[in-house]
């Protein structure tokens, strides 16, 4: 084969994948609303709980955070089906055929969930700051990090929003991936079973908790009020909501799996909690470089702060629905009109989240606050894979409700979140 034609061959190639690659990057621009939903939902709970488990089961168990991300991914896809098909958000259509009490259980659940979040998401981003810089001590970097989400809440549009938050996400995944790639991973078996030890109660905890700790919970519901953002208003836009909701799970899967063969590598047995990301940054930075230390700990940073600026921007529409759904007293069905983020009701409660909790932040229990995130959040997911299954096979038009499928893994949610709920309850 001549020169001339291997030149030509490659430059065909080179070409190829250039179309191929901008046709991507293109594709990438019109979605948005899964990458900042994933982006939120992965937080330092979710963190904690794969790193734990990396560094008690080693990589055994990373179907575990693949597993977790479908179950997500099929409880996104419900949320978006409802609100494409029938011009309402999911919150609506509790309000209109569930009963009445369920509109102010959720109210109440709410006010709770955000005092507790707002309160653990700041002790986040305190620690992976003060890990970073410990100049500051960790509430101070939390009262920062709290302040300026609540700026970029309020003067940023949403365009800005999500890209902002593309950013972290990308940032995230990267410094992960490095630090996976940069390490010597000959040593872990990949190929163990599938299964942990059935009489290992500890570990099938830790199992659940990892399936149940990806993804988010409560933060789901925002997923709507980012489509709507996003110009996505009626079933012609499923089909685009179903792929953005596919790349961003891939990428929040592909990160958990991450920092759990980390952990496998890296996490020191003696220590456990929050504190388990430090010390696997401190023992990347003496096994890589001193360079890797700072590199994994930004990507722990970019995490968690990505899950503050996703509840600062999204959950306040939650608030702004519910009391929206009670002056009208749950009597209209007809399609509602998009809430507004300059709404006082919005801005109450992007207050309420972002200045009250650091209150909380004075008991110098930031690691239980976490924790405690992480607990709460789990008594939520039985509720959303009940109704999801009562409102898409009952409720929603013929022809665009559940099929066999979907209805399995509504199932499957509703059991794994309920067995998660009842062991945070009694064990």
């Amino acid at each position: 084969m001549s020169l001339l034609v291997i030149l030509r061959l490659g430059g065909s190639l080179i070409l190829f994948f250039w179309v191929i690659a901008m046709k991507f990057l293109k594709s990438l621009t019109l979605i948005g609303p899964g990458f900042v939903v994933a982006a939120t939902g992965l937080g330092a709970g979710d963190l904690v709980a794969a790193a734990v488990s990396g560094a008690s089961l080693g990589a055994s168990i990373m179907w575990a955070v693949v597993f977790g991300a479908v179950i997500k991914l099929a409880l996104n896809e419900g949320l978006a089906r409802w609100q494409l098909c029938t011009g309402q958000s999911v919150l609506r259509g509790w309000a209109v055929y569930l009963p009445r009490w369920v509109n102010a259980y959720f109210f109440l659940y709410l006010l709770l969930w955000g005092f507790l979040v707002g309160a653990a998401l700041m002790a986040a981003c305190g620690l992976a700051a003060n890990a970073l810089l410990p100049q500051l001590s960790v509430n101070a970097w939390a009262f920062i990090h709290s302040l300026l989400a609540l700026i970029l809440v309020l003067f940023g549009r949403y365009s800005f929003f999500e890209q902002a938050m593309k950013v972290l996400i990308l940032l995230m995944f990267t410094t992960v991936m490095a630090a996976v790639f940069s390490l010597d991973l000959s040593a872990l078996s990949f190929s163990q079973s599938l299964l942990v030890d059935s009489g290992n109660k500890a570990h099938g905890r830790l199992v659940l908790a990892v399936i149940g700790g990806v993804g988010g919970s409560v933060t789901l519901l925002c997923y709507g009020y980012w489509m709507a953002e996003k110009g996505w208003h009626d079933r012609s836009a499923l089909p685009l909501a179903r792929i953005d909701l596919g790349v961003a799970y891939a990428i929040t899967a592909l990160f958990g799996v991450g920092i759990m063969v980390l952990a496998a590598k890296a996490a020191p047995a003696s220590v456990q909690g929050s504190q388990i990301l430090p010390a696997m940054a401190d023992e990347l930075g003496r096994t890589l470089h001193p360079l890797f230390r700072n590199v994994f700990l930004i990507g722990v940073w970019a995490a968690v702060f990505s899950s503050m600026l996703g509840v600062w921007q999204g959950v306040p529409y939650l608030f702004a629905d519910v009391l929206r759904n009670w002056q009208q007293r749950g009597g209209h069905k007809d399609v509602e009109a998009p809430l507004e983020s300059n709404s006082p009701f919005y801005r109450g409660f992007l207050a309420y989240l972002a200045l009250p909790p650091m209150l909380l932040l004075l008991m110098s229990k930031p690691v239980w606050l976490v924790m405690l995130y992480a607990v709460t959040g789990a008594f939520f997911m039985p509720f959303l894979a009940l109704t999801l299954l009562y409102l898409n096979n009952r409720i929603i038009a013929k022809g665009q409700g559940y099929g066999v499928i979907s209805n399995m893994m509504m199932g499957i949610a509703l059991l794994i979140f309920s067995v998660l709920g009842v062991q945070h309850f009694f064990f």
